[in-house]
């Protein structure tokens, strides 16, 4: 009789030893292996039709003008010339250390008078602008040193784009050069 209560003692260590093992070993399942399809010869190869790039309508988005901005002290004050070169400047910021003024001028305007359309990423102004009496086709902006403006220009973040009746919105990048013609005249 002593067998059965040992038993009975054992009995739970006997089912936890059980659940110990695991599982059997599966046998791998053989799947069927398609035949590879053949292209028919009437059909030919789909050909991938060209997209046009999309056009970015917000003036931040649209790529920079090609050329660079120069920086040149001169003996009145200082110029910032941004172009493919400094003889064909498109846009020019000089500072005129007598008056305390700043002048933008954006080449290839046209003879036309108006305004020069000046944006940042502070938003848009217009500058009331003149053609210049020196070069043809070319509208000239004038502003006081300042002229919190100016500012725009010089902290604008990446870009900055003039326009002008007459001729294509110009986009250039917002380069240190701007903020030295600034300071020269505010100095």
């Amino acid at each position: 009789m002593r067998l059965i209560p040992s038993f009975t003692a054992l009995a739970p260590f006997l089912i936890l030893l059980g659940s110990c093992v695991g599982p059997g070993a599966q046998q791998p399942v053989a799947r069927p292996v398609p035949a590879p399809a053949r292209p028919s010869p009437a059909a030919p190869a789909p050909v991938p039709q060209a997209r046009p790039a999309p056009v970015a309508a917000e003036w931040q988005y649209r790529p920079v003008a090609p050329g660079g901005w120069t920086y040149r002290a001169e003996a009145a004050g200082s110029s910032a010339a941004f172009g493919p070169g400094v003889a064909d400047a498109q846009l020019t910021l000089r500072c005129d250390r007598a008056s305390r003024r700043v002048s933008l001028a954006r080449a290839g305007a046209g003879g036309v008078q108006g305004a020069l359309i000046v944006r940042t990423s502070y938003g848009a102004a217009s500058w009331p602008a003149t053609v210049s009496a020196g070069a043809a086709g070319q509208l000239v902006a004038f502003r006081a040193a300042s002229d919190t403006g100016l500012d725009q220009l010089a902290y604008s973040r990446g870009k900055i784009a003039v326009e002008a009746a007459g001729a294509p919105m110009l986009i250039v990048p917002a380069w240190a050069e701007i903020s030295r013609v600034i300071e020269d005249c505010r100095g």
